[in-house]
C-alpha cells in the first residue's frame, strides 16, 4: 500500500475506462467500492475486481461492497442468494438467543463467501444503528433490534462471520444513525438528544465492538455535541466521542462524501473530514470531476491512519477459513425458517 492516498473511489461502470485506469494509477486510492451499476454478470464482475486490484498493485487492495442482507444488497440473485433482513435475525434472537447469534454469524460467513466468489474482500457490515420511534425509516429493518445489547451481540457475530470468511467488516454508522430524522443521502439529519442519552443507547454497540478493524461515520448533526458540524466533519465528535468515549482506534472512513447531507465543494469537504480525524474519505458516485476534487484533497496515508489501514489489509490477507459452505447454508436456512 506504499503511497496509497486517503480515499476510496468507485468506478462508473462495468469496466474501467482508460481515463479511470490512468486516474486510479496516478492518484492511488487506498481502496474501491462497487455498486449495482458495476455489476452485470459473474465474469464481468470478477474481471472488474481483478482490474481494480491490478490498479491497486496488491492482492489485498480493499474492494468494498454494501451487502447486508434484506434491502441493502448490491449482489442479487442469480449472482448471490437473497437473505432475510437484519431485523429478522433480531426476531430469531428474541425468541432464541443462541439460535439468533448463530444465525448472525452464519449470515456474516455466507455473505463473505458470496462476495469473495468475485474477489470482493470488504463488506460494509454490520449496521450497529439503534432505531428509535419516530426516526426516519432509512435504517429501519437494517437494524438488528432496538436494544443496544442485542445490536452489539448480533453485530459482533456478523463481523466475526465475515472475518472467518476472509472479508474485512466495516461497522456503521458511528456514533449512531438510529435517531436520524432524514435520509442522509438526501438531507442532513439532525439529532437533538443529549449526549448522556446517546451514550447509553446509540454509542453502546460501537463501544462494545470498538476493537473491530474499521468503521464508517454518520453524516448526522448531533446538536448537543457539536451544533455546527456533522459527525464526519466534526473534530469534537471524532476525537471526544468516537476515539475517546467509544474507544475506537481502528480505521475510520467517512460515509459517501457525495451524499446530500453535506453541502459545499468536495475538496473543502474532504479536507475538513480528514482534518477532523477521518482516516479516509469515501466517494461513491463515480463522477470523474468529483473524484479529482477528492483526490486533490487526500494525501498519502501516514502515521496512525497508515497503521490502521495496514491492520485492515492484514485481516484481508488472512483469507477464509475452510468451511463446508452448503452445510452452513442449510443450517442457516433451517434457523431462519423459524422466523415468520
Amino acid at each position: 500500500m506504499t503511497g496509497s492516498k486517503a480515499f476510496i473511489a468507485a468506478p462508473a461502470g462495468l469496466t474501467l475506462s482508460g481515463e479511470e485506469r490512468r486516474f486510479f494509477e496516478g492518484e492511488r486510492p487506498w481502496g474501491f467500492i462497487l455498486f449495482a451499476r458495476n455489476i452485470e454478470s459473474p465474469g464481468q464482475l470478477a474481471d472488474l475486481v481483478a482490474s481494480l486490484k491490478d490498479v491497486g498493485s496488491r492482492e489485498t487492495t480493499p474492494i468494498f461492497i454494501d451487502q447486508e442482507g434484506g434491502r441493502i444488497a448490491r449482489l442479487r440473485p442469480p449472482l448471490a442468494p437473497a437473505y432475510p433482513t437484519p431485523a429478522a435475525i433480531g426476531a430469531l434472537f428474541a425468541a432464541d438467543p443462541k439460535a439468533g447469534e448463530r444465525a448472525a454469524w452464519l449470515q456474516g460467513r455466507l455473505l463473505a463467501a458470496d462476495v469473495m466468489a468475485y474477489g470482493i474482500n470488504a463488506d460494509c457490515v454490520p449496521c450497529l444503528d439503534v432505531p428509535v420511534a419516530g426516526a426516519h425509516s432509512v435504517i429501519g429493518d437494517r437494524a438488528y433490534g432496538t436494544n443496544p445489547d442485542t445490536v452489539a451481540t448480533l453485530g459482533r457475530a456478523v463481523a466475526d462471520g465475515a472475518m472467518a470468511g476472509g472479508v474485512l467488516p466495516v461497522m456503521k454508522h458511528v456514533p449512531g444513525h438510529g435517531r436520524g430524522n432524514a435520509d442522509s443521502h438526501l438531507a442532513l439529519p439532525r439529532v437533538d438528544t443529549s449526549r448522556a442519552e446517546l451514550a447509553k443507547s446509540d454509542f453502546a454497540p460501537f463501544r462494545a465492538l470498538r476493537t473491530l478493524p474499521a468503521a464508517m461515520t454518520a453524516h448526522i448533526l448531533y446538536t448537543d455535541i457539536d451544533p455546527v458540524h456533522p459527525a464526519t466533519l466534526s473534530p469534537i465528535v471524532i476525537d471526544s466521542v468516537i476515539r475517546m468515549e467509544i474507544g475506537f482506534d481502528g480505521l475510520l472512513m467517512s460515509d459517501d462524501m457525495s451524499m446530500k447531507a453535506l453541502s459545499g465543494d468536495l475538496y473543502d469537504l474532504s479536507v475538513a473530514a480528514l482534518m477532523a480525524g477521518c482516516d479516509l474519505v469515501l466517494h461513491c458516485n463515480g463522477d470523474m470531476d468529483e473524484m479529482r476534487r477528492i483526490a486533490s484533497a487526500a494525501q498519502p496515508l501516514s502515521g496512525d491512519a497508515e497503521r490502521r489501514a495496514k491492520a485492515c489489509e492484514a485481516v484481508i490477507a488472512q483469507g477464509a477459513e475452510t468451511a463446508a459452505l452448503e452445510t452452513l447454508r442449510s443450517e442457516y436456512a433451517d434457523l431462519m425458517s423459524r422466523v415468520g
